[in-house]
């Protein structure tokens, strides 16, 4: 397992970007190294077993959200950080990254997902290509989107002091 310890950081922050509760980020991470695990003696086999890792993790993800579990998963929490909102929002609003990591997380997935690739762990265009099994031009205009998603929602937020 020492192969994988260097990425699983990388495998759980794309799991919770995805599926937002931590509690069901690990279960996917811990899912994905046990099943690494099991591959074990033929992980030497891969050229890139970090890539190979982060498609199993966003694939498992992407099924997960696609489940019912999931989809009431993010509900209960949604409506749980939703009640929760009063004192401890106001306090969160004054710090710009709460607001960009909030907007990040209304994106769609896809896109989520790149910017999490691209801005957060800072994988290359190709790298990203590969694993999302898309062309790196879909990638460049799914990021510039998403990042003119972010840049007018904190220039609407910055300018009204709304979300």
């Amino acid at each position: 397992m020492h192969l994988v310890n260097p990425f699983k950081d990388r495998l759980f922050r794309m799991a919770k970007r995805l599926l937002v509760s931590t509690e069901e980020a690990e279960d996917a991470t811990q899912e994905v190294l046990l099943k690494l695990w099991n591959r074990n003696e033929n992980l030497y086999e891969y050229k890139s077993i970090e890539a190979m890792a982060i498609t199993m993790t966003k694939n498992y993800c992407l099924d997960q959200l696609k489940s019912k579990r999931a989809s009431n998963m993010t509900i209960v929490h949604n409506n749980f950080t939703d009640r929760e909102a009063s004192l401890q929002q106001k306090v969160e609003d004054n710090d710009t990254w709460n607001w960009v990591e909030k907007i990040i997380n209304d994106l769609p997935e896809l896109q989520k997902l790149i910017v999490q690739m691209r801005d957060i762990e800072e994988m290359e265009f190709e790298e990203i290509s590969k694993i999302l099994e898309m062309k790196e031009q879909a990638i460049r205009t799914a990021l510039s989107r998403a990042r003119k998603v972010i840049r007018e929602k904190m220039i609407k937020t910055h300018h009204h002091g709304i979300g």
